[in-house]
């Protein structure tokens, strides 16, 4: 028995090893290239759409729908709830921990370059997505197959979303809920406390996803806004009390963001990578995800949906982490190997506003890392539906993303964070290849959106796709969706 122990610890070392060093490559050697490089060309090829059209997403949230569809708001939140999760707060806390206050800055880049690439995804989730049983689906899946002709590639990145975020992902977020309130249990039920926890978020998780599409938008579109303006309120006050600290705070920032020195010393484990790194897993834009939450939307235009997803990247990005940052480096904790991730954040809460703040971090963990996991869960049910549309198949599923959730209480921190970062690296490629293909189709409903804004004196765009020469957008006919 002892031999069979020894032989599955070995196999385990090696599969921990063999995670960590395909992570370092991928993010040191492609994926950093291709995200910067896409950003930068969409940014350029939508004409900045990311910042010009910004106001437009305010005004497309409160666009009127069909009943039974999903509206513009509600999309957008089953995204941020997607986006808002443990990597604002945990990944937050050990992008600093192991890559300085400069990973801060590369966070800002990625999300200020990146929602170039979030606008273009969502946009040809858009155009290309389909109606079944009343509901929209799409997605990269969706316009690889429609636009490109290229199913096989489809079916493939539907796999890879699948297993990162119904497994990795989920994982992820349920084996942080768990570190976050496992020290409540005490000495005695301790060693119960990932099963326990584990139990009672797949419980929770069935209730959510057996109730479709609509409840998942139901529970975000509740449960993201609020806790994100509560857990914003507590990083004011905390730098309220140290104001005095934001020149050196800042300064901190962008010095060690270009410190050319720590870079040399080692590429993989710089402010850089590691900043793109988080940024990349906070709100994943260019990597395919948010586009299936995108697609479920009722909007005239296609553009329109790609403006709101915008403005979730910068939602995630450039408040709720900065909200973390900030609350990591006013407080003057120092994060290190040992002291990352949540436990760092809530060394950082209970040193400026008493153990109050700890456990007020484990609640906001506990509804962030939630709505993730029913986001998460919504994008590998469109994926599978996508690759077989079958209802047994679909059942089954549902509880192997249930049992997934209460495994992921019981994970090893490195492995569920490695295998997490590979996955969405190799979705991100897959997606970002695909933009680039179809980036004539992207420039020219943005043109098509742009002129009619300028020629109509208020009145809406309608996105009519045969007059601009887009083929493939079944579900648009004479403006209207079918």
């Amino acid at each position: 028995m002892s031999a069979l122990f020894a032989f599955f610890d070995a196999v385990s070392q090696a599969f921990r090893s063999f995670l960590g060093a395909a992570n370092d490559f991928l993010y040191s050697f492609i994926l950093i290239f291709l995200l910067v490089i896409a950003g930068l060309y969409f940014t350029v090829r939508t004409r900045f759409a990311q910042f010009r059209l910004l106001p437009d997403a305010i005004r497309s949230m409160t666009e009127r729908r069909e009943k039974g569809t999903v509206s513009s708001f509600q999309a957008l939140m089953i995204s941020t709830a997607s986006r808002v999760g443990t990597g604002n707060i945990a990944g937050v806390a050990t992008a600093i921990a192991l890559g300085g206050a400069g990973a801060v800055f590369w966070m800002w880049v990625m999300a200020l370059v990146g929602a170039a690439s979030a606008f273009a995804e969502s946009t040809l989730a858009q155009i290309y997505k389909v109606r079944r049983d009343g509901e929209y689906r799409g997605g990269p899946a969706y316009y690889i197959q429609k636009a490109l002709g290229k199913r096989w590639l489809g079916v493939l990145f539907a796999v890879l979303l699948i297993a990162c975020f119904a497994f990795g992902f989920n994982g992820l977020q349920s084996y942080t809920i768990t570190s976050a309130f496992a020290p409540y249990f005490g000495a005695s039920l301790a060693p119960y406390a990932p099963a326990i926890i584990g139990l009672v978020l797949a419980a929770g998780t069935a209730l959510v996803i057996f109730g479709g599409t609509q409840r998942i938008g139901f529970i975000t579109s509740f449960i993201v806004p609020v806790m994100a303006i509560i857990y914003m309120a507590l990083g004011f006050v905390i730098i309220g009390l140290n104001i005095q600290k934001l020149p050196q705070v800042l300064s901190l920032i962008l010095s060690q963001a270009f410190d050319l020195r720590a870079i040399a010393g080692g590429f993989a484990g710089s402010a850089i990578v590691i900043g793109i790194k988080r940024g990349l897993f906070s709100n994943e834009a260019g990597m395919g995800s948010a586009p299936n939450a995108a697609a479920t939307a009722q909007v005239s235009h296609p553009v329109k949906q790609g403006t709101v997803q915008v403005l979730s990247v910068f939602i995630d990005t450039l408040l709720i982490c900065t909200t973390t940052a900030f609350i990591l480096l006013f407080s003057g904790v120092q994060g290190s190997e040992s002291l990352n991730a949540l436990p760092f954040v809530q060394a950082a809460v209970g040193s400026q506003v008493g153990q109050w703040g700890v456990g007020f971090i484990a609640f906001s963990v506990l509804a962030f890392a939630f709505s993730s996991i029913v986001g998460n869960y919504c994008y590998a049910e469109g994926n599978l539906l996508f690759i077989r549309d079958n209802k047994a198949l679909l059942t089954a599923f549902r509880w192997v993303a249930v049992a997934a959730v209460f495994f992921g209480a019981q994970a090893d921190f490195a492995t569920v964070w490695d295998l997490a970062d590979v996955l969405m690296g190799l979705m991100a490629i897959v997606n970002i290849v695909s933009l680039f293909a179809l980036s004539k189709t992207v420039s020219l409903a943005e043109r098509d959106y742009t002129r009619q804004k300028r020629e109509g004196k208020g009145k809406d765009p309608v996105f009519r796709p045969a007059q601009i020469g887009i083929t493939g957008a079944d579900c648009w006919e004479d403006g209207t969706q079918q």
